[in-house]
């Protein structure tokens, strides 16, 4: 092909993004990806007949970009139920939303996780986070997740129990330290939409972003070795050179720093462990998240995908994510393996003895951290150098709606510049 107009360095879904939108207005870009595949951190495994997200994640349907650029009805989506079964006191409680599920409004109403106040705070706090255009998150004054909660009202019982391993598995972080724009952002989109993953796992996701973009468009086992801004050149792994009028770094922080021989920082990532195990019947019969509202242990969420989508795990098998918060130090692995299974075995008597280990993800950067003034809405991509752009959700709220904004707002930028 001839030389694009736009270089992307990264096939994760930001840079797969901002090509498609590039592609729509007749700007022609090449992605440069270092591994086999698309998809960056989203991507899926397939291990003795088993599809393996690499670490548990999840689509919400109410996400405004998504909606706009996936085929969900192509996707094939499965869905949660919604709700939670919390362990707490040696028992399985519900918490389940009585409006999407009537019949479970008796079981909730009577749950111990929680106070009638607690629970009057909740559906208080559901119903305001959908009020007014979503953009007005990103005005309202910032702070963390947890003091908004405790600004709510919410009691310190419930927090424990209830939102530090909910949100604790969606940031990343139990601490709560997460800006409220996220938490604003991503409670709306569990009220007002489900969570969902496709069928044949979350790797589908950016699969089908590529496919609306030319083959030559992507360039996979391609590693960039430096990028010279001044004149818009991208060296790879080998000597090749390419020249473009723009260039697009939709890597982490970290790659950018080290692509543009910068002085490298402190990781500003949380990390997680994912552990996969099979068996022949799942541990519980219903399609719900697991948390863990006793505050021990390394368990902090579990779930069975298959049977949220069957096509996950051969017939007769059932497929079992276990979450660990951070990323687990070299050596420790079999050690934290026995540990959940330990745990485990407490919750589900002596059947988890049948467990199969399949897979442990060890993930240091899973996911870029969104603390109180992370971010500048709209700000997304100049570098210091007029024609180098950056995008990625570390630019905007850690998630997969993030990156997808951002590689829209990047491409229509790079759009106006070559314009101007």
């Amino acid at each position: 092909m001839s030389s694009p107009q736009v270089v992307i360095i990264g096939g994760g879904v930001a840079g797969l993004v901002c090509a498609r939108h590039l592609h729509e207005q007749g700007v022609s870009s090449l992605i440069l990806e270092a591994s086999e595949a698309v998809g960056g951190r989203i991507r899926t495994d397939l291990v003795d007949g088993f599809s393996l997200d690499r670490g548990f994640q999840i689509l919400l349907t109410a996400y405004p970009e998504a909606r706009k650029l996936l085929d969900f009805e192509a996707l094939n989506l499965r869905t949660y139920e919604p709700g939670s079964l919390i362990r707490y006191r040696g028992e399985f409680y519900p918490l389940v939303d009585p409006v999407r599920r009537p019949g479970k409004l008796l079981s909730t109403l009577t749950s111990p996780i929680a106070t009638f106040a607690d629970k009057l705070r909740l559906a208080r706090l559901k119903i305001k986070s959908c009020r007014g255009p979503i953009q007005d998150i990103y005005s309202r004054p910032e702070t963390s997740t947890l003091q908004r909660l405790r600004s709510e009202g919410f009691s310190e019982g419930f927090i424990d129990r209830f939102f530090r391993p909910f949100l604790g598995g969606v940031f990343l972080e139990p601490d709560l330290t997460t800006s409220t724009r996220k938490f604003d952002l991503v409670f709306r989109m569990f009220s007002s939409g489900n969570a969902a993953v496709p069928a044949k796992g979350m790797e589908a996701i950016p699969r089908q972003l590529a496919s609306e973009l030319p083959c030559e468009a992507i360039r996979l086992n391609a590693r960039v070795k430096r990028v010279d801004p001044a004149t818009n050149t991208v060296e790879l792994v080998g000597g090749e050179k390419i020249l473009a009028s723009r260039v697009v770094m939709a890597c982490t922080e970290g790659v950018v720093n080290e692509l543009l021989d910068l002085q490298p920082e402190p990781s500003q990532s949380h990390g997680v462990t994912c552990l996969y195990f099979s068996s022949d019947a799942a541990p519980i019969d219903q399609p719900m998240l697991i948390l863990n509202g006793e505050g021990s242990g390394p368990i902090n969420n579990l779930c069975v995908p298959s049977l949220v989508a069957p096509e996950t795990a051969p017939a007769g098998k059932a497929l079992i994510s276990v979450s660990c918060l951070g990323a687990t130090e070299d050596g420790r692995e079999e050690s934290l393996r026995q540990e959940v299974l330990a745990q485990a075995r407490d919750w589900f008597g002596n059947t988890v003895d049948q467990w199969r280990h399949l897979r442990t993800y060890t993930i240091p950067q899973a996911l870029p951290k969104a603390n109180p003034a992370f971010f500048n809405r709209g700000e997304f991509s100049k570098t210091r150098f007029d024609e180098l752009y950056i995008c990625g959700d570390h630019l905007e709220t850690a998630s997969l709606e993030g990156a997808m904004l951002s590689g829209r707002i990047t491409a229509q930028n790079v759009i106006a510049s070559l314009a101007s």
